[in-house]
């Protein structure tokens, strides 16, 4: 039985075909959604960070339509914080290792802002 016979080029088109997999960040998911102070769009006027574990994010403002995207380096517990207004309110989430939609809504209850998944 004959042995195939691996070429310097034929190694070489393998190593770089394992390269981008290897040098890309370990991101264990998305975390998106939608904002709203009630049943109204909260716009671009909102910003949200998150922190998981001793991780903190940067803050994601919203566009248009109320909508935020932040992209996670770990998955498990995380807490979101919705700042809207001068005011800011806390969610706790479960990121997971696919993207996960959390859409959000705000509510101002005794002066203070508030917020709980859709």
């Amino acid at each position: 039985m004959r042995h195939p016979c691996v070429t310097a080029s034929t190694m070489l088109a393998a190593l770089l075909a394992l390269l981008p997999a290897a040098t890309a960040p370990a991101l264990a998911g998305e975390v998106f959604g939608r904002i709203a102070e009630g049943s109204a769009s909260v716009g671009d006027a909102a910003t949200v960070t998150a922190k998981c574990g001793t991780k903190s994010y940067p803050a994601a403002k919203t566009d248009k339509a109320g909508a935020y995207h932040l992209e996670l380096a770990e998955s498990g517990k995380c807490t979101l914080a919705i700042s809207y207004k001068g005011k800011t309110a806390n969610l706790d989430i479960a990121s997971y290792d696919d993207p996960a939609q959390v859409d959000i809504v705000l509510e101002l209850k005794d002066g203070k802002l508030a917020a709980r998944r859709r």
